[in-house]
């Protein structure tokens, strides 16, 4: 397997790279910077997120993550368009758990909306057709967006992709806003929710100063019941430069 990989030093120059995952893991750990995170856009993101991650053996696996902001922002512009909001920053905490693929689950059990000025939980304005919905077409909808685009478009939503992991960086190193998560793949072990150690995997995370932990204390909700199946799934390019002085490294 061979990927494409983007790698922003500190004086602001960027290169483009290819190496197989396994031989980029080893080049991270030999000249990157023993600080440097690594964000994974490629699919399947999660699981070459394992792959580079276990090969660069002296670089802490909390380091890296992979994006699963994308299928955030999606859930919260299904929810944008529902509930009929000014902007979907008016939507906050939407949890996407597991593997980005058509198994991950979209949860609002935690998700607020922003209405009259007041932060409202999801579930305190929803209709009995609005529950009918976000049990089946918005988790779909969600799940299947990618290929959708695909379908529709004939190519891949690149630039989607793209500001997503923006977001992800930007929350990554700027933080999250007090009383706000987002969605971010990252290493498993230590988890509150009972999801196996060794893997990356999607949690509701809060950020701060380059560093994400667990949010705690969220309600399981029915993505409980899929779990296996994503844990299950998880467990199965041509030019590279990685600066020794790197802070931010994008697969």
């Amino acid at each position: 397997t061979t990927t494409t990989t983007t790698t922003t030093t500190t004086d602001g120059t960027t290169s483009v790279c290819c190496l197989s995952l396994p031989d980029m893991g080893k080049a991270i750990a030999k000249t990157a910077n023993k600080n440097v995170k690594v964000v994974v856009v490629a699919n399947p993101a999660n699981t070459n997120c394992l792959i580079t991650a276990l090969n660069a053996e002296n670089i802490p696996k909390k380091n890296f993550s992979a994006l699963t902001r994308l299928d955030y922002n999606r859930a919260k512009g299904q929810l944008h368009e529902r509930f009929k909001l000014t902007s979907p920053n008016h939507i906050k905490n939407v949890i996407i758990w597991g593997n980005h693929s058509k198994t991950m689950f979209p949860d609002v059990i935690d998700a607020k909306v922003l209405r009259n000025g007041k932060w409202e939980a999801v579930s305190s304005v929803l209709s009995e057709e609005d529950k009918k919905w976000l049990e089946n077409d918005f988790i779909t909808t969600v799940q299947q967006r990618g290929s959708s685009v695909i379908k529709a478009r004939g190519l891949s939503s690149a630039m989607s992709a793209a500001n997503a992991a923006v977001d992800h960086i930007h929350n990554l190193f700027l933080g999250t806003k007090e009383g706000h998560h987002v969605a971010m793949a990252v290493w498993s072990d230590g988890n509150p929710y009972g999801i196996e150690d060794g893997i990356f995997y999607s949690f509701p995370v809060k950020c701060k100063n380059g560093e994400w932990q667990f949010v705690d204390g969220i309600k399981n909700n029915t993505s409980r019941g899929s779990s296996s199946k994503q844990v299950n799934y998880l467990t199965l390019m041509p030019y590279v430069y990685v600066s020794s002085h790197s802070s931010i490294i994008i697969i």
